[in-house]
């Protein structure tokens, strides 16, 4: 019984954090319509602070709070709903989704940065010199009684401030609808505005008070907010006594699960993922209204050419020569990945670009396939690849079966609970056997991948193994074109526009998603393959959830619907550690909070970079005289790099000079020219190019209407 009430009493502690946390949440969400999937980075942040001011630089305790939770709180709240939310409120669902999550891997980079993250920054509890309160058979110590009592408070603050106050009715009424409430005289902005404050100082307090128990970390006080999630998800998203009821289960389930769970060697990791689990399972089994801005704006999906892909593949292709002539050693190691990378990334072009389906877990199938590949193709067996995107693409439809009724903000909570399962629990698993066949994940350790044996031919050398990755990346891309310009690609784009009309003309959305959740799983299961090929030895660090929001970034900020992503986010995501390691160890989390702050750019540019560039340079592509001359400028100057007689900087400077130069000639010259082929129209199940009798056949339309 002793034991059952000290269980007791860290549960209803842990508990009264996630409902303060929970709350914010769910505040902010009602009132602003953002998911703030940085909620828990703000906390994060407010936790560094008061341990920088309180025991970093010796102020008072009461100074440090009243300074982080009445200064820094509140205007990093305001500055966050000004610069960074506010320009993408009148945008889709998705893309103020994609701020939320650049700002959680900016914050988390951020914090990495400043605070050396291997060194130990321990932070006391409140009143730690105390004795504890003695309750008969437990006993609470002050700072969970000082826990508890802040959740009453701020329990009865927000029940007086919404049921009791002028600014809680405004904030009720934005709720229900902005525009009616904007004519009867309240202000959603100034709504928005007083919800993250007041939410990103209940993130702060819960930072703050549960950093004394946990280690001082930027990775895992972030991660924290997955307990915050549930609790919001049983509220609804709505419900603040429901938000309560829902951190009370997850504090207490996390605790008995600490103090009951049998000891062996396959049930640790189950207490750190149960959060995510229960989230997952509160996701699928409770009812959930229609989520609020729903609304998308339609945005054109880049239709690639045959010409222009069968282009852009020999590009990848030439690009991976030139990295293998011009690198060697620890260059060629650092840059192997890239490619590999690149097709994960490419995973998200018919999922989230196509079918309009948003997946925070890419990466950790991409593991999947890794692992199936390590432990399968030991000696590069080459039958193995086929069979680890086949269980990639299983683990694919796993998830959507039953995602299916999962769409939005939801969807995105489902996978991202789903790789924080993976991380925390399943691929911390030891061997095990499963009917007779034996199972081995990382086996609480690493494993070594070899590389492919193509017919006789072992390919284990870096040079090899990227150039056979890139020529995956080329094939790949062209299999996604190819899609894209098909009756199931057209399909998809139809079933992302509108669920009900792709149904009206005989699709199957069901089917349809799933089928593109297997075949995203299975593009981002061979991409994991081929960077557990080249990396040579993988963890289960490399693919968890953290570790995918960069990749997940630069695939929006390049554009979700081209397939030349891939390539882009490739070198996106490589390419700047490497050029700024040569300034300390810090170019790591410096590159990744320069690819949150280009996401938290989407609104000037929610289509993407690359059809800006793929607009701007099929110009010379097209160019049937300047292009021949464009590859062999190219082929010159690398030749002349090739035998030393100019350098590699001058190689680089020359090239992009003379490429970007005839690029401009070529766009003088075709604008000089009368277009006689006009954008070609696609219709559902027809693809053709504009005819002049279209146009007039519009026209009668018109007309008789």
């Amino acid at each position: 019984m002793e034991q059952f009430l000290t269980f007791g009493v860290v549960g209803l502690t842990t508990a009264a954090i996630y409902a303060i946390v929970g709350s914010g949440l769910v505040l902010t969400y009602t009132t602003a319509g953002v998911f703030n999937f940085a909620h828990g980075a703000a906390g994060m942040l407010s936790a560094f602070a008061y341990w920088q001011l309180a025991f970093g630089w010796g102020w008072p305790v009461p100074l440090a709070l009243a300074f982080v939770l009445l200064v820094l709180a509140p205007g990093f709240g305001l500055l966050v709903e000004r610069v960074l939310m506010r320009p993408v409120q009148s945008l889709g669902e998705a893309e103020r989704l994609v701020m939320a999550v650049a700002l959680l891997t900016g914050c988390i980079s951020l914090a990495r940065w400043i605070w050396d993250p291997s060194a130990a920054r321990p932070l006391r509890p409140f009143f730690a010199d105390k004795p504890a309160i003695d309750l008969g058979p437990a006993a609470v110590t002050w700072h969970q009684a000082v826990t508890l009592v802040v959740a009453v408070l701020v329990a009865a603050g927000l029940w007086f401030l919404l049921g009791r106050t002028r600014a809680g009715t405004e904030m009720r009424a934005c709720v229900d609808d902005r525009a009616l409430a904007g004519l009867t005289g309240a202000s959603p902005q100034r709504a928005a505005r007083l919800a993250w404050v007041l939410g990103t100082q209940l993130a702060a307090v819960g930072g703050i008070l549960i950093a004394p128990t946990v280690a001082l970390d930027a990775q895992q006080l972030s991660l924290l907010i997955v307990s915050a999630y549930t609790a919001a998800v049983f509220g609804r998203l709505r419900s603040l006594p429901l938000t309560f009821v829902g951190a009370l289960v997850v504090g207490c389930l996390e605790s008995f699960l600490t103090g009951y769970l049998p000891q062996n060697d396959y049930l640790p990791g189950l207490r750190l993922a149960a959060p995510a689990l229960l989230l997952f399972l509160a996701l699928i089994v409770f009812p959930h209204r229609r989520l609020r801005g729903r609304e998308r704006r339609l945005v054109q999906v880049p239709l690639p050419t045959m010409r222009g892909t069968l282009v852009f593949g020999g590009c990848v292709l030439l690009f991976a020569v030139f990295l293998v002539t011009v690198l060697s050693g620890e260059g060629l190691i650092s840059y192997a990945p890239l490619f590999a990378l690149g097709i994960v990334a490419l995973s998200y072009v018919p999922l989230a670009g196509y079918a309009g389906q948003i997946s925070l877990c890419q990466l950790s199938i991409a593991g999947i396939g890794a692992i199936v590949w390590g432990h399968l193709g030991g000696q590069g067996q080459l039958w193995a690849l086929p069979v680890a995107v086949l269980v990639a693409a299983a683990v694919g439809v796993l998830i959507a079966v039953p995602a299916l009724r999962l769409s939005g903000i939801y969807l995105a909570l489902g996978t991202a609970a789903f790789a924080v399962v993976l991380d925390r629990w399943v691929f911390t698993l030891p061997s095990f056997d499963l009917l007779g066949v034996r199972i081995a994940l990382f086996d609480q350790g690493s494993v070594e991948v070899a590389g492919p044996d193509l017919f006789g031919w072992q390919l284990s050398s870096e040079r090899e193994l990227l150039l056979f990755s890139a020529v995956v990346l080329a094939l790949v891309s062209l299999a996604v074109a190819w899609l894209r310009r098909g009756r199931f690609g057209r399909g998809l784009i139809a079933l992302r526009d509108s669920e009900a009309a792709y149904a009206t003309l005989g699709g199957r959305p069901l089917g349809a998603k799933v089928a593109v959740f297997a075949l995203s799983a299975g593009i981002a299961g061979l991409g994991g393959a081929l960077y557990g090929m080249v990396q040579r030895t993988i963890t289960a660090e490399q693919f968890n959830l953290v570790a995918n929001l960069p990749i997940f970034l630069i695939a929006v900020i390049g554009g979700l619907g081209a397939v030349g992503t891939g390539l882009f986010t490739g070198i996106s995501y490589v390419a700047p550690p490497q050029l700024l390691s040569h300034f300390g160890d810090w170019a790591h989390d410096a590159s990744t909070l320069l690819i949150a702050l280009a996401g938290m750019g989407l609104a000037h540019s929610p289509s993407g970079i690359v059809p800006r560039l793929r607009a701007e340079w099929s110009v010379l592509v097209r160019d049937r005289v300047l292009f021949p001359v464009t590859g062999a400028v190219v082929a010159v100057l690398w030749a002349l790099y090739a035998t030393d007689l100019i350098g590699g900087a001058l190689f680089l400077v020359t090239t992009i000079v003379a490429t970007t130069a005839l690029r401009v000639w070529s766009t003088a010259r075709q604008s000089e020219q009368p277009r006689l082929d006009p954008d070609p129209v696609e219709w559902w199940g027809i693809r053709r190019p504009w005819r002049s009798e279209d146009r007039e056949v519009i026209a009668r339309g018109i007309a008789a209407s």
